[in-house]
């Protein structure tokens, strides 16, 4: 129960969804861009929804078009608070892409047994629901 792996062919080009997963926080919220802020404090991207709250993010490493991942920071505005690591990878494939979702670090957030389970166990939802997104949005062009 520390990591969440999930995949989706893509029927559209690698850069395109290169584009999608590079906007810090896109995965937050129901689908909709406009639901969400987005600014920068120094190397923090702070993704601000009405309905989920606030949320930092720390973009740790990336490998243009193939590896970009996110620290996941809760506690905004500590920025040493708990924190998952999300981490999207790429493949080309014939007539589209790859895209992989992996989020780790549940076993070492600062919470209670039960709040750990509750956060993996919703992420877990919320990755099959947002690698659907971004398979829409993709192939939209």
């Amino acid at each position: 129960m520390d990591s969440i792996t999930r995949e989706v062919e893509i029927n559209a080009p690698i850069d395109r969804v290169w584009g999608l997963v590079t906007e810090p926080g896109w995965w937050i919220g129901e689908g909709g861009a406009d639901e969400r802020q987005l600014r920068q404090e120094g190397e923090l991207h702070i993704v601000e929804h009405a309905k989920y709250g606030t949320f930092a993010l720390k973009i740790e490493k990336t490998d243009p078009r193939k590896y970009i991942s996110y620290r996941w920071i809760g506690g905004y505005p500590d920025p040493d608070g708990d924190s998952t690591l999300v981490e999207f990878s790429l493949q080309e494939r014939e007539g589209g892409t790859l895209l992989q979702v992996v989020e780790s670090g549940f076993e070492s957030l600062k919470k209670t047994a039960e709040e750990r389970k509750k956060a993996y166990d919703g992420n877990n939802e919320g990755w099959k629901f947002q690698l659907n997104v971004v398979k829409e949005w993709a192939e939209q062009g």
